[in-house]
């Protein structure tokens, strides 16, 4: 383990690089190859499947899923990160989370319908491990960078997590593209989705070989006692949970950007989770070879276009100020929701992945930080981006939740499309009651 300065240099990349490990979890399995596969198994089940005791639609049933992993994340990452600031190695529980998911994702291949049960399990952990991780990986931001370097830093990250992602999408889709090219053999449909289990094992290689950079120069953490884990510090997190809310009460701009955030993270990360259930389900493709790339295609114009959003953004903020360009940036998430109700043709959804593309990377990165740059002064970072982090998961939970229950009773997600369209506009209006202070304004 190296000991380097705050601000070095290589101390900022070894973190930013973390960010090219875990990416490729959100693209294929939560946006693109496992939604793809996961539909692909329900192709003569009408879209519906008896499980816990209901006849479920299965994108209901996953975002059932999606919601409970992040319910418990959101009350796990207020009690591990309070002792991890506690004893001063938050590095630890950070690989805890990481080696978890990655594994999960590996035991995404032998995921199928007659035996749903232990695949949906491996779903869940793999949400819960890399959400978890990101707890601990966030909370080191102002640990290791300066105020100045933040929002370049952060952004960094984003983009070195599109472009790491990028890299093994493309590669998972020449392989379910041309499986015979990669020695995998079958029909035509078997090798396809035979390459997809592959691409569930890559993941986990890839995400835990990457991890491996950003452990070897991450400090171990801010010891904040000297004590050893004992009985009174178990729900030391939540003790801090409670410090942080009292230190909002004299923080007028952390408190109301936290509101803004929770509302408008709602509506982000729900479009991030369901987007490719949404194309195979409503968009009309001429035929199921057509859809498989289309949707693959559509989320790699996502990641790409993520790139250029979170460096034009960046250089926005640094130029207008963090909370008008949120504002301008919810904005158009509005107009998108909108438009998406009354999307059809796969043309509609190529220009709908390129637009959402710039406004994801952009909003990511740009609340990170400027979370980030209304902390007050303090080593006990963990526990402030652990309630940043509940915020966002319990949103999560939320809109996981709403969608999974239109999509159950109408049998289309689009009226939930529109009620995301309204958390953006909520969200919009939160922001403009930050006070205005600063670089952020």
């Amino acid at each position: 383990m190296a000991d380097l300065p705050k601000g070095s240099k290589k101390l900022l990349n070894a973190w930013a690089f973390y960010d090219w490990a875990n990416s490729v979890y959100p693209l294929v399995i939560s946006s693109a190859v496992f939604p793809i596969f996961y539909e692909a198994l329900f192709s003569d089940r009408d879209h519906y499947i008896d499980v816990f005791g209901m006849n479920l639609k299965n994108s209901a049933l996953i975002s059932f899923i999606t919601a409970a992993a992040f319910l418990v994340v959101a009350f796990i990452s207020p009690l591990l990160s309070g002792i991890a600031d506690y004893v001063g190695n938050k590095k630890s529980f950070m690989k805890f989370f990481c080696y978890m998911g990655a594994l999960s994702c590996m035991g995404l291949y032998w995921f199928d319908l007659e035996n749903i049960y232990p695949g949906l399990l491996f779903y869940f952990l793999g949400l819960i491990g890399f959400w978890g991780s990101l707890v601990f990986y966030n909370s080191y931001l102002p640990d290791i960078a300066f105020p100045e370097q933040q929002d370049k830093l952060s952004a960094k990250g984003y983009s070195l997590g599109y472009v790491g992602s990028v890299v093994l999408m493309v590669i998972n889709l020449g392989m379910i593209m041309k499986p015979a090219v990669f020695g995998i053999t079958g029909t035509e449909g078997e090798a396809a989705m035979k390459a997809m289990r592959y691409s569930f094992l890559m993941v986990g290689i890839w995400w835990i070989l990457f991890s491996q950079y950003t452990y070897f120069y991450l400090p171990k953490g801010n010891k904040i006692k000297n004590e050893k884990i004992s009985k009174d510090v178990i729900f030391n997190g939540f003790t801090e949970l409670k410090k942080v809310w009292k230190l909002l009460e004299g923080n007028i701009s952390l408190k109301r950007y936290l509101g803004s955030f929770f509302v408008y993270s709602m509506a982000v990360q729900t479009v991030m989770i369901v987007a490719t259930y949404f194309g195979a389900q409503e968009i009309q493709w001429s035929s199921k070879s057509e859809s498989t790339i289309g949707l693959i295609i559509c989320i790699l114009l996502i990641q790409l276009v993520a790139i250029i959003g979170a460096v034009v953004t960046s250089r926005a903020s640094a130029k207008y100020g963090n909370i008008p360009v949120l504002i301008v940036i919810n904005s158009i998430w509005v107009l998108l929701c909108i438009a998406a109700f009354f999307i059809w043709l796969p043309i509609h959804f190529y220009i709908m992945a390129t637009l959402i593309g710039f406004v994801m990377g952009g909003i990511q990165a740009l609340s990170r930080s400027t979370y980030s740059k209304l902390l007050p002064e303090t080593e006990d970072t963990a526990s402030f981006f652990s309630f940043y982090d509940v915020a966002e998961k319990i949103g999560i939970v939320i809109g996981m939740c709403i969608y999974g229950i239109i999509d159950q009773i109408t049998g289309s997600p689009r009226y939930a499309i529109l009620i995301l369209a309204l958390f953006f506009g909520i969200g919009v209006l939160l922001l403009r009651r930050v006070p205005k202070k600063g670089v952020l304004n």
